[in-house]
This record gives C-alpha cells, sequence and structure tokens, in this order.
C-alpha cells in the first residue's frame, strides 16, 4: 500500500490522526545543530562539506525541550500499547528526547550508536571528529515486537549488539538538488532504518514519521511490506518524499512483473 504522507506541522496535525494505530514511530527529528555557517568548498576528495544550517532546526535551550515535549506528548495517543517508538539523536538533543520519553514512564530498551564510517570531517580541531549518533529506543508497554533472532543475521549467527556500522548518505543513495548539493541535509541511511523496522515491526504493521524529511522511513517500510503514515511541513521535503515513494512504488512493480 502507497505511504500516507502530509504536508503541514506535525504539531498540528499530530491531534487530528487516530489514537492507537501504530506500531512503531521511527523519525528524526531536528537536531537543533543549526546557527553556525561552516563549509568546506573545492574539496579534492569526498565533494564539498556544508554544514547543518537550516532555520527548521534552530532553536534555543528552553524552546528545544519544550518542542520535544510537545511532539512527544501528542504522538504518545498515537501509539498501540504494544507499540515502541525510535529517535534518532545527536549529543545535541539526546538528552532532550530521553526526558520527554521518561516523563511519560517510557522504557528505555537500547541506545543504539550508529558509527559512521565517513563521518564529516572536524573543522575546528577543537574536540574529537564526531563519528556517532543514536538511535534511542523506548517501549510504551510491555508485550514490544523485537526480532532477536532474525538480527543475528547481520552478525554472521551471534547476537546483534548495539552499536552498528554504516557510511553516511552518498552515491547514488543521496538525493541531490539541481546544483548537485545535497537535497536534505540529513538524509539517513536506507540500511540503517531498514534494520531498525525489521527489527521492531512484523509485515503488515503501521509504521508512523512525524518528521519525514527526505522519505526514508517510507521507503523502507514499501521495501519490508510494512504500513507507513509521514507528516512533512518543508515543501521541496515533501515533495521529495513523494516523488521517492513514486519511484519505489514503481521500482518495485517493474521487478514484480519481471519476475
Amino acid at each position: 500500500m502507497k505511504p500516507r504522507v502530509y504536508f503541514g506541522d506535525c504539531l498540528t496535525l499530530l491531534d487530528r490522526l487516530p489514537e492507537h494505530s501504530f506500531d512503531l514511530v521511527l523519525t528524526d527529528p531536528p537536531y537543533n545543530t543549526s546557527g553556525i555557517d561552516m563549509k568546506w568548498e573545492n574539496k579534492l576528495d569526498g565533494g564539498n562539506w556544508y554544514k547543518i544550517n537550516e532555520n527548521w532546526d534552530t532553536y534555543s535551550f528552553e524552546s528545544y525541550l519544550d518542542f520535544t515535549r510537545e511532539w512527544i506528548r501528542k504522538v504518545n495517543p498515537l501509539l498501540k500499547t504494544t507499540g515502541t517508538i525510535m529517535v534518532c539523536c545527536s549529543q545535541h538533543n539526546i538528552s532532550e528526547v530521553m526526558i520527554a520519553l521518561k516523563e511519560l514512564k517510557y522504557k528505555c530498551l537500547n541506545i543504539i550508536t550508529w558509527r559512521k564510517m565517513n563521518p564529516m570531517p572536524n573543522l575546528t580541531r577543537r574536540v574529537f571528529t564526531h563519528s556517532t549518533e543514536f538511535i534511542v529506543w523506548f517501549a510504551k508497554g510491555s508485550h514490544y515486537t523485537f526480532h532477536y533472532e532474525a538480527m543475528k543475521k547481520y552478525n554472521n549467527g551471534k547476537q546483534l549488539r548495539d552499536v552498528w556500522e554504516f557510511p553516511v548518505c552518498q552515491g547514488k543513495e543521496r538525493i541531490r538538488r539541481s546544483d548537485n548539493r545535497a537535497a536534505h541535509p540529513t538524509q539517513k541511511p536506507l540500511a540503517l532504518f531498514h534494520r531498525l523496522i525489521e527489527a521492531s515491526t512484523n509485515p503488515g504493521d503501521q509504521v508512523f514519521d512525524p518528521f519525514l524529511g527526505s522519505g526514508t522511513t517510507a521507503e523502507a517500510c514499501i521495501r519490508l511490506g510494512r504500513l507507513c503514515t509521514g507528516i512533512e511541513k518543508e515543501e521541496a521535503y515533501y515533495q521529495i518524499a513523494l516523488d521517492r515513494i513514486d519511484k519505489v512504488l514503481n521500482d518495485t512493480r517493474e521487478f514484480r512483473s519481471g519476475l
């Protein structure tokens, strides 16, 4: 089934969605890392580099905590009692996300560390190079879904640990604008979201992403046979997600017709 994608601010639209509808919330919200314009152009390898500096990612500490509490509070009634929530974070926002979820009595199952095989360069040279992000995984209640045995295939038949290696999106996977710059500054690897959804849902389950961005959650759901609902408030990203969904659906139909 084609993912349902809504254009608008999730803080407004979340109240219109039916309660107890989703088995998993998987999302990549703003990290509050903008406010500084930093770039490295004319690089000899890997292409130009630009720090995230977007209006939708700029908050004060107090307003970001309020924003995080509000969207998580509004998502809470939409999640089934057996559902879980996975939120992408960095050191900039992990504390606020965990505070908001713990205030609602969610149980932390894992903090998954995404170790980037090709991290962005350290331009300031004043700290260690940032090469990790995190996915916090919380359960609303008991009897949540986790495919422990199936995940062993990603570790040569052994139990899968909570540190995973994936490259930052690059090459053909990276969606680009007409000027060849990344169309979305925080596009997540499809393989990362594929594994997260595969681990915590069953075929036919409902997955929700209130910050859909470039549509990675939607593509992973299509490929895994899950149903997806998403919200995106930036018009450019909303259109990118729609185009991406149509392309994946067309590719899937062509593959099946060729069997």
